[in-house]
């Protein structure tokens, strides 16, 4: 398909105002099989919505979540098993869909060094497949993309200092606050030039084709459905291996810190953009647990040992490319344009993912990529 030409001033007013009007058009989730999409599809299923998922079922695992989707939902639940770096499969999934959800991704730091142009081409030009799919609609729809706290690069300019086993900023503003969105962007990484360059682009395709589009750059997301990996879903990770008795490794020294987001939570964040698009297209919001809800490694780890009875095998090594040693979000802006506030505590959460991890680790079982160990993951 052809990319539409760039509409000239009046028609991007008018598309700006546009909002679908037929509470019959799906809403598509890309990468919706995964971990967040099915939290998302599962909400959405529930409240009598209809959901389209696009998934090329890549990453273990998640032909559970479709499955359990089917089961839960039927014939609300449309599927597409394609591909993002698909311009043609991408457009039809797109085609009459009031929103957007991208959440399709090469995840992975590590992999990111190690294939660079695969990467790119799936984070990047994913994106932007997506993105020209929705200009080239009629009534383009809302999108929104899952970015990553890794725009803001290692953070090595920021002052720390080690409190308890907890790394901690010298600056009380940045200790009580976060980082915020006025963070300059640093991208590190091939992982976080690729995401970093989708990020960009979403938010240009507000500025220069009208567009109601948003980003969310996130910190760690956890709940249930979550089937973690030394690279992505470290909290989930952590909690596996210690219930199979199985060594963790921590990258660096385990007191680096990052504020948790369980996974109800953000489904809540998603719905309160979606429902205040046309005010706060073009912007980028920084999403995670925020300061009370942030976490050191070690901490997670005394956590999982309270829960479990027994204290995790650890074992340690390098610090790896890109990791921050301290990310806490600063959500003000996105709670003071939308009311949104994070309800569910760590500790709770942590809790909560610990029962459903117990209950149904054998049927979830799914292999893990060698060397056997965990680190902090990109969300």
């Amino acid at each position: 398909m052809s990319p539409a030409r760039p509409p000239d001033g009046a028609r991007t007013a008018a598309r700006r105002a546009e909002v679908p009007s037929s509470a019959a058009a799906p809403t598509l989730i890309t990468g919706g099989a995964g971990f967040i999409g099915c939290n998302l599809a599962h909400r959405l299923l529930a409240s009598g919505r209809k959901v389209r998922i696009l998934d090329n079922l890549g990453r273990p695992g998640v032909e559970q979540n479709l499955q359990w989707l089917r089961e839960q939902h039927g014939d609300q639940l449309q599927v597409m098993v394609a591909d993002v770096r698909d311009a043609g499969a991408v457009s039809r999934a797109v085609a009459g869909c009031a929103q957007v959800y991208h959440f399709a991704a090469q995840v992975a730091v590590t992999t990111s060094l190690d294939d660079p142009r695969e990467d790119f081409l799936v984070n990047a030009q994913g994106t932007l497949n997506v993105l020209e799919a929705a200009r080239a609609q009629h009534t383009p729809p809302f999108v929104l993309l899952t970015s990553t706290n890794k725009v803001y690069g290692d953070l090595a300019d920021l002052a720390l200092q080690p409190a308890g086993q907890q790394y901690q900023p010298t600056d009380p503003h940045v200790r009580a606050r976060g980082i915020s969105e006025a963070r300059p962007l640093d991208f590190h990484s091939p992982y976080g030039c690729s995401k970093g360059a989708a990020d960009q682009y979403v938010l240009d395709y507000a500025r220069s084709y009208g567009l109601r589009t948003m980003v969310f750059r996130m910190s760690c997301i956890y709940g249930p459905r979550q089937f973690g990996t030394e690279d992505q879903g470290w909290v989930a990770h952590f909690i596996l291996r210690a219930l199979r008795g199985e060594s963790i490794t921590l990258y660096g020294d385990g007191k680096q810190v990052r504020d948790v987001l369980f996974v109800e939570d953000l489904v809540n964040a998603f719905l309160l953009a979606e429902q205040n698009a046309q005010t706060l297209s073009g912007r980028a919001f920084n999403i995670g647990g925020g300061p009370s809800n942030a976490i050191s490694l070690l901490d997670l780890i005394d956590r999982i040992e309270a829960l479990h009875g027994q204290r995790p095998q650890l074992a340690f090594d390098d610090w790896r490319t890109g990791d921050q040693r301290y990310y806490v979000s600063d959500t003000s802006a996105f709670q003071q344009a939308t009311g949104w506030k994070q309800k569910v505590a760590a500790r709770e959460g942590v809790g909560r993912l610990y029962d459903w991890i117990t209950l149904h680790r054998k049927p979830m079982a799914v292999p893990q990529p060698a060397p056997a160990a965990a680190a902090v993951g990109a969300h």
